[in-house]
């Protein structure tokens, strides 16, 4: 049970912090179908700068990881202002426009990992090599009878997820400008009639989608597969969305979603390992979360309510 919670929180609570960055993004009245492209953009220049600072430092040094989680944030959202651009700008298809995106950032992301690997680094790969990052033990809180798993072993990046996602939260409901964002996904005239930039607030909005997809992105890497490549974070974005949309579009609830997904992961792996089925069947227990996705959207949709703005393009001359 313990190897349960603790695989299964490291998995969830990167597709929760994606997921609050959609939730940002779609209570703005912008739909980010794009947290895909953001994850995988933010990882690239998370990786790439771990792997450039990695000779500076021993093999022990955390900061190669630090310093990748930085760079993967500030990657997502400055990846994320092309979205932005389209949809507020232009006032493009906001599901078209998140679908080129996913598709240009894995396509540019594939080419520069092998080509940089080729001209930097001089190695013929289609990956950067990170790692696994260092894991935390909380004293005294760890030995508590199942419950202390959450405390255990836990890698740096949990910690930092849950510390945003609480400042997610203060910000998004007791802040003037998480009450100027919600307002912006269910009725954008009336903000702009109190004297309030829809463009700016939803610019902000898409921006922190990106940091927090690309912030998730790197987290995947450094504990999932050890290694970034185009391929590490493919489902991972739709993942987020689907539990967002489970969450209603608030954050608590979206957590729940999450965590189900990653337990359903987690849970499927120990099955087989404990089973001692062939290796294969890992790769079957991979579609778990997706299962579980298709269960929930059967039986839960018809409860779901979006913002009511939500993907409409906002004409200022119509209000």
């Amino acid at each position: 049970m313990e190897r349960i919670i603790i695989d299964g929180l490291s998995f969830s609570l990167p597709l929760f912090i994606m997921a609050i960055g959609g939730i940002y993004s779609e209570k703005s009245g912008i739909t980010n179908l794009a947290l895909e492209g953001l994850q995988g953009v933010g990882a690239f220049t998370g990786a790439l700068a771990a792997v450039l600072v990695a000779g500076s430092f021993s093999d022990q040094s955390q900061a190669p990881f630090y310093l990748a989680v930085v760079f993967a944030v500030a990657g997502g959202t400055v990846y994320s202002l092309l979205h932005a651009l389209l949809c507020i700008r232009f006032k493009a298809n906001q599901v078209i426009s998140g679908v080129v995106i996913n598709i240009l950032a894995m396509a540019l992301t594939a080419f520069l990992t092998k080509y940089l690997n080729r001209s930097v680094f001089g190695a013929a790969s289609d990956k950067f090599v990170l790692g696994v990052s260092a894991r935390i033990t909380v004293p005294v809180l760890s030995g508590i009878p199942v419950l202390g798993a959450v405390f255990k072993d836990l890698y740096p990046f949990e910690v930092i997820i849950v510390l945003v996602a609480l400042g997610a939260w203060y910000v998004m409901y007791k802040t003037r400008y998480g009450m100027n964002l919600r307002a912006c996904g269910d009725n954008p005239h009336a903000v702009d009639a109190a004297g309030v930039d829809v463009g700016k607030v939803r610019l902000v909005a898409v921006m922190v989608s990106g940091g927090l997809s690309g912030l998730a992105g790197i987290c995947f890497a450094y504990s999932i597969s050890a290694n970034f490549s185009s391929s590490i974070y493919v489902g991972y974005g739709y993942l987020a969305i689907a539990a967002l949309i489970f969450g209603n579009w608030t954050i608590l609830p979206t957590l729940g979603s999450c965590l189900l997904f990653g337990f359903a992961r987690s849970g499927g792996y120990y099955l087989v390992q404990r089973m001692q089925m062939p290796s294969s069947y890992s790769d079957l227990v991979m579609t778990l979360p997706y299962v579980v996705t298709l269960l929930l959207l059967v039986f839960f949709s018809r409860y779901n309510r979006s913002p009511r703005a939500l993907g409409e393009i906002y004409d200022k001359g119509k209000r």
